[in-house]
């Protein structure tokens, strides 16, 4: 109950400001939109409680696909924010155009447990709400982590050697999670080398430390976006599901720039590829999407990266650049 309270809080507090406004809230389970929408209309302070704040009805079913939404129909507006509930059955199904019309969209996978994963800028920007929900969406699935993808390790060491870390060098897992690559770039890079997970995630790291993958490499708490690192510092800089999940993927990479020597190495990386993650989650990958070859190339040349390798199969995503 106390995270339904931060969210609904949150939207309340970024919403209120807009008067006069209509917030329609769809998706979801059976029901769950017509609860949301009475616990963000309750969050709004007394003053504003005369707005409108709608649970679109009667427009969603189980057809679902690019049709499951009522916000294929309604347009956004000036005086409209439609919120979007993303649930796991709707998820598996497809979340068709309506969640990518939506202005809000919240994880919804638990009721219990809601998380925002996306706000549109002009509501709120990422500085008020990305730390805290991503922490809040990975926080809760950190322990057990390992237990549903462990299987994934031998993708990960595959994925490192792709980086060729020499022993001597300095290896970065930015985004680490429960460390999963971190024993192989410290195998790679030797006793005279220094290896460095970074993840914003407190349970992750703890998660990391407890299956001992802390005693050769570093963890630190801290933001991909603004490492708390020296300039110039790394020769290998491993992400493995990061870039996707930064509200600006630019300046990411920027930053990863930052921190990286010239001609160090940076991979990009999945143990599951675009389609086939896309497939798991109900959709199909998005022309827009920033790991899309024709769109991560520009994007990495203008962060001062050069692509030189990108790999898509069913069975994993790989992109390699070098600093310029």
């Amino acid at each position: 109950m106390e995270r339904i309270t931060e969210v609904t809080s949150f939207l309340a507090e970024v919403l209120t400001p807009r008067a006069p406004l209509t917030v329609i809230i769809d998706g979801g389970e059976n029901g769950a939109a017509a609860a949301f929408a009475a616990r963000l209309a309750a969050a709004f302070p007394a003053s504003a409680r005369a707005w409108s704040v709608d649970a679109v009805l009667g427009l969603t079913g189980d057809m679902s696909g690019r049709y499951d939404s009522a916000l294929n129909v309604l347009e956004p507006a000036a005086d409209r924010v439609i919120v979007y509930l993303r649930s796991g059955p709707r998820g598996r199904l497809g979340s068709g155009e309506g969640e990518r019309r939506a202005q809000v969209v919240i994880d919804h996978h638990d009721p219990q447990w809601p998380v925002i994963r996306h706000v549109h800028p002009r509501l709120a920007s990422p500085e008020q709400w990305y730390l805290s929900e991503s922490r809040a969406f990975f926080d809760i699935r950190a322990q057990g982590w390992d237990e549903r993808f462990g299987n994934d390790l031998p993708a990960y060491a595959k994925a490192v050697a792709a980086a060729e870390p020499q022993p001597g060098d300095v290896a970065l897992d930015i985004g680490c999670g429960t460390g999963r690559a971190l024993p192989t770039l410290v195998a790679a890079t030797g006793p005279t080398g220094r290896v460095i997970g970074l993840d914003l995630t407190p349970g992750m790291l703890a998660e990391a430390g407890r299956r001992g993958r802390h005693t050769a490499a570093d963890l630190v708490l801290g933001d991909a976006r603004r490492l708390p690192l020296a300039a110039a510092a790394a020769d290998v800089v491993f992400t493995a599901g990061l870039i996707q999940h930064l509200p600006d993927p630019l300046s990411g990479l920027i930053e990863l720039g930052r921190v990286a020597r010239s001609g160090a190495r940076l991979v990009l990386f999945h143990p599951a590829g675009r389609a086939a993650l896309a497939a798991r989650h109900g959709r199909t990958v998005r022309p827009d999407e920033p790991l899309n070859d024709h769109l991560l190339k520009p994007l990495l040349e203008a962060a001062g990266w050069s692509l030189t390798r990108y790999d898509d199969p069913d069975d994993y995503f790989l992109a390699v650049a070098v600093r310029h």
